[in-house]
């Protein structure tokens, strides 16, 4: 009875130590593949969200300038009438 708890004690440990390095195997992968990310994008010079972001606002502003100036030009055009 005693050789039979200790096997299965043996079996238990294994079975504990195989869940954590399961999990540590599966951070593992996860941060080799978020680094593996982050060199591609460093590599194809992509911008973060918060970038692109500022980008999108300042394009946005530039876009409202734009339409603004557009509109001064219509109201600054005055029609000359011709006189017989």
């Amino acid at each position: 009875m005693s050789k039979s708890r200790f096997v299965i004690d043996k079996f238990a440990k294994l079975f504990e130590q195989g869940l954590l390095t399961s999990k540590d195997l599966g951070s593992e992968i996860l941060n080799i593949l978020k680094s593996q990310r982050d060199e591609i994008v460093f590599k194809m010079k992509l911008t973060s969200k918060d970038e692109t972001d500022i980008l999108n606002k300042r394009v946005e502003k530039l876009e409202k300038k734009v339409e603004l100036l557009e509109k001064l030009k219509k109201k600054k055009k005055i029609k000359r009438v011709k006189r017989s």
